[in-house]
């Protein structure tokens, strides 16, 4: 039997504020971010939903932020590739 062992998620405006980046920008770089990644969308009543991560998707999302701190072109050019 399959048990989950998530027992808490972070939503995306509180990591914005813990790491000190803007909540549109990592938006845009979680963007790539599956669930295997610690990414999930939690809906509520009245909600459009809101991306949140579990402890092993705030350090997924970490090591994306120094990806593209490192080589800022990296996310335009994913912005412009029309898949």
């Amino acid at each position: 039997m399959h048990v989950n062992k998530v027992h808490h998620v972070t939503t995306i405006n509180r990591v914005a504020e813990q790491l000190g980046e803007d909540e549109d920008w990592l938006r845009d770089v979680a963007s790539e971010m599956e669930i295997e990644d610690g990414v999930i969308w939690v809906y509520g009543v009245g909600e459009d939903g809101v991306l949140a991560f579990t402890d092993f998707g705030i350090e997924s999302l970490i090591e994306l932020i120094r990806m593209y701190k490192d080589n800022p072109t990296l996310l335009m050019l994913r912005r412009s590739d029309p898949q």
